[in-house]
């Protein structure tokens, strides 16, 4: 067998591999890891402790804005807490929410529904759309509050597209070297 053949199936074995094994939907995402790439806040560890460490960094309030972190107070049911972009102000009262590792364990949703319900419309009690009921999930969460990105809403709405993209993009290149092994045949 001559070297150019066995690179060219060597190639082919390595793209397929890479699709099998690398999907585009296969990325894990914490919910720190994608509100911090998608909304240029950078505060790390974890969920519970991003208001916190907003303080003195980042503005903080109760008042929804596109492009803000959502941080969800740590629960029995969530000790860690969550943090989740808004990707669209709907009303005073409901956002639409992008994050990650909500209704499935490590994948993103994008615009879901968030809707404050607390008794004074102040964002501290929400419920949030889950996916596998099709429905807003009948759990109330508590809230710290939005922490406000210091990027305008244009950046934080192309950061989560290139998040979101960079997955497709490696399987996409996969299949161009699967093709391109094959084609040498």
């Amino acid at each position: 067998m001559n070297f150019r053949l066995f690179a060219a199936r060597c190639a082919l074995v390595a793209a397929c591999g890479l699709m099998a094994a690398a999907p585009a939907s296969a990325h894990f995402w914490q919910c720190v890891t994608f509100a911090r790439s998608v909304s240029g806040i950078n505060i790390h560890g974890n969920a519970n402790t991003w208001w916190g460490k907003a303080a003195g960094k980042y503005q903080r309030g109760d008042t929804p804005k596109e492009g803000a972190v959502l941080a969800f107070a740590a629960t029995g049911h969530m000790p860690m807490g969550h943090v989740a972009m808004v990707s669209k102000v709907v009303s005073d009262r409901e956002v639409l929410l992008t994050h990650a590792n909500w209704s499935r364990p490590g994948q993103v949703e994008t615009d879901v529904r968030a809707v404050d319900v607390s008794p004074e419309g102040d964002w501290s009690q929400v419920k949030v759309w889950y996916g596998p009921s099709h429905t807003l999930g009948s759990t109330v969460y508590p809230v710290k509050g939005f922490i406000y990105a210091k990027a305008d809403s244009s950046d934080a709405k192309a950061a989560t597209q290139q998040a979101v993209m960079s997955a497709d993009q490696k399987t996409s290149l996969a299949n161009v070297i699967a093709l391109a092994a094959v084609q040498k045949f």
